[in-house]
């Protein structure tokens, strides 16, 4: 067969490519086969030596080293991963960890301009993740300086850094005192908290500090209250006496203490309170008013007796135009001992008391008192208009020291003293929580010291602050005989409603020394109770002695008691005729129809002189939303306190009363008062 000319083609590519590669080599391809199996074994462990990074040594610490830990070799994030979160445990849960992990001094330094580290610009910080095999870190940055925020822009590589504005500016926040203690993340950033560190790094980012949770403090909270009012017998006791009281503190209590989880202590719910917290929809006094406030009162079915009656006597007091009203002077009376050093203590004081500068007027003056182990006068009195000056010095307070309560009262209302003048009207508000652990400590004691004040014409109002510390009975003691009022503020709504949309009525007294006395009618009422104003009892003789104090009703307020009562022919009457007590009462025939005789006194601000109005309550019945409501909440709190006048009326019954009598319920308070009620509820069933 004779070859194609292709044939001889593919020969010579083939000798071609033969002449052109080199023959094997035996010994060489020993050699690279055994440096093959070195590399292979060497890969099965861990190098010596870290690869080298850019990262300074000096700036590292015990977290940075963890982080290099995850990310140094990706071939190995399982094991050294493992690793280096038993090593953050051991530290951080032993005692022995945590004292390693102590700083070695107590105070966190602040980092100046020129301490801080250069920032790696992009290209640097690239090469240094191309040498290290690490992914870009997350959006977090570790920032020592106290009362500051770091957030990191996300981007597909390293970003810049921005300083974002201070939660409270400038208030330094103050040493730690043990482990992490002083140290507050938020955003991803870590900052300074009394509570300790807490970790806000979303997922996949920089490992973090674990949360730390401090020992809580023991509770030394206490009380001002008194056991329930007694089922009193008309006849042998028909006339009842007591001071209205228009503090909302115990609601706000209450929803604390519930929004925590917990069922608020029965001495913590003053019934009052929590009726006189809500506004309700009553007449306004009119032209032809002789007082400046308006009694209503009416008679209905009790929710949760039908064979007893429910008297409600409720007073709406007038508002005067804002632009007639007199100038003021506020005297901020700050407390900044250390029980004050807690993110819902003093940084929520400033913000509340910022949220009020907005309503005041330029003739409004304002001044700041502090006190810890010694009182000193953080502003002077200064324009309302001057906000940047008032906002300054509040900003500039920081707590620690010790509570010399007194010393503080003396320098504010000294300073009240030193800013009024005639037409003004002046005001110390306290704000603490409520511990005075410096001086006059007594409730009692400082009950007098108040009395002594209040005669310079000088209103106190109390806010509360924190939990955990808070002496209610202190504030109560100086709020009821300092003419004026305690609330509790737990939020900064709850600020805005006491501060702003209620300013009015908190710092603009319309009636001094209001008094209630009601005499029962025993041919038409055998039985009846007082459900709340345990505390703000008076005696018979004290309604007509204008000596002694009782509460300030505000612009705009309102008033609610209510009182049980059980008709004489009622079968749900506890108590029996006596059989030796004469024969029933006789009524003359023109006060027939009657149940009863209310009595009003009070003084115009500055008077000393009372005023008494006075009317019968007539028997007829009728109900309206509001009354029904404020038997709602009336027979929550008794629930709350373990009454035992309730029967088998439940939480489920208040809240259907409460639900059917919400009416319009512009600030949304109603409904929050159902779901308080569903919580507890929920809570009391565990």
């Amino acid at each position: 067969m004779t070859p194609r000319p292709e044939d001889h083609e593919l020969d010579a590519l083939k000798s071609a490519l033969e002449a052109a590669t080199p023959a094997a080599d035996p010994a060489r391809r020993a050699e690279n086969i055994a440096l093959a199996r070195k590399n292979f074994d060497a890969a099965q462990g861990s190098r010596p030596e870290p690869r080298q990074s850019s990262d300074r040594p000096s700036q590292g610490g015990f977290f940075k080293g963890a982080f290099d830990m995850l990310i140094s070799r990706p071939l190995l994030g399982g094991l050294t991963a493992t690793t280096a979160l038993v090593a953050v445990g051991v530290l951080v849960l032993s005692p022995q960890g945590q004292q390693l992990l102590r700083p070695p001094v107590a105070p966190i330094p602040t980092i100046t301009e020129a301490e801080q580290e250069p920032a790696l610009d992009r290209d640097s910080a690239t090469e240094s993740r191309q040498q290290t095999g690490a992914e870009a870190p997350a959006d977090i940055v570790v920032e020592r300086g106290p009362g500051t925020l770091r957030e990191i822009e996300e981007a597909d590589e390293m970003a810049p850094i921005i300083l974002a504005e201070p939660m409270v500016q400038p208030l330094p926040s103050p040493a730690p005192t043990d482990g992490f203690a002083g140290l507050r993340a938020e955003g991803g950033a870590m900052v300074a908290s009394p509570q300790g560190y807490r970790n806000t790094a979303p997922a996949g980012g920089m490992l973090a500090a674990p949360d730390i949770v401090a020992p809580p403090e023991p509770d030394r909270e206490e009380y001002a209250n008194a056991d329930d009012n007694p089922l009193r017998i008309t006849a042998e006791d028909p006339v009842s006496t007591f001071s209205i009281d228009v503090d909302t503190a115990s609601w706000s209590l209450v929803r604390s203490s519930l929004n925590r989880g917990q069922m608020p202590d029965p001495e913590a719910v003053r019934i009052e309170e929590m009726i006189n917290y809500f506004p309700y929809e009553y007449a306004a006094p009119g032209e032809d008013d002789l007082s400046p406030f308006r009694p209503t009162v009416s008679v209905f079915e009790t929710p949760w007796n039908p064979d007893t009656q429910l008297v409600r006597i409720a007073l709406q007091g007038e508002l005067p135009a804002i632009e007639d009203r007199p100038p003021l002077n506020l005297v901020f009376l700050i407390d900044t001992s250390g029980s004050m050093n807690d993110p819902q203590k003093l940084p929520l004081l400033i913000q509340s008391f910022r949220l009020m500068l907005d309503r005041l007027t330029p003739e409004d003056e304002v001044a700041i008192v502090t006190y810890a182990g010694s009182a000193g006068v953080a502003l002077d009195p200064t324009p309302a208009s001057d906000r940047e000056a008032i906002e300054a010095a509040l900003t500039s307070l920081q707590a620690g020291g010790s509570t010399n309560g007194v010393g503080g009262l003396q320098a504010a209302y000294g300073l009240a003293r030193q800013m009024s003048e005639e037409g003004e009207v002046s005001r110390v508000l306290l704000a603490t929580d409520g511990d005075f652990n410096i001086g006059i400590s007594d409730p009692e004691a400082l009950t007098d010291f108040i009395a002594d004040q209040r005669d310079s014409g000088t209103y106190l109002s109390v806010l509360g602050f924190g939990r955990g510390n808070l002496q209610d009975d202190t504030m109560q003691a100086l709020a009821q005989n300092g003419n004026g009022t305690a609330a509790y503020i737990d939020t900064l709504s709850e600020a805005r409603r006491v501060l702003v949309d209620q300013l009015a009525g908190a710092l603009f007294p319309i009636a001094d020394d209001v008094k209630i006395q009601v005499e029962f009618n025993p041919a038409v009422i055998a039985e009846y109770r007082l459900i709340g104003y345990e505390t703000r009892a008076l005696a018979r003789e004290d309604f007509n002695n204008d000596d002694v104090d009782a509460g300030e009703l505000g612009a705009g307020h309102s008033v609610t008691a209510l009182y049980e009562v059980t008709p004489v022919d009622s079968p749900a009457r506890l108590t029996d005729p006596l059989r030796y007590g004469g024969s029933e009462p006789v009524i003359a025939d023109d006060h027939e129809g009657e149940l009863g005789f209310l009595r009003l006194r009070w003084k115009a601000p500055g008077e000393e002189e009372s005023q008494l109005i006075e009317f019968p309550i007539e028997a007829a019945e009728s109900a309206d939303p509001e009354a029904q409501f404020a038997a709602a909440i009336a027979g929550f709190g008794q629930l709350l306190r373990g009454s035992g006048f309730l029967g088998d009326w439940s939480y489920a019954d208040a809240i259907a009363l409460a639900n059917a009598n919400r009416g319009s319920d512009a600030f949304g308070y109603r409904f929050e008062a159902v779901q308080l009620m569903r919580l507890a509820e929920s809570l009391d069933a565990d």
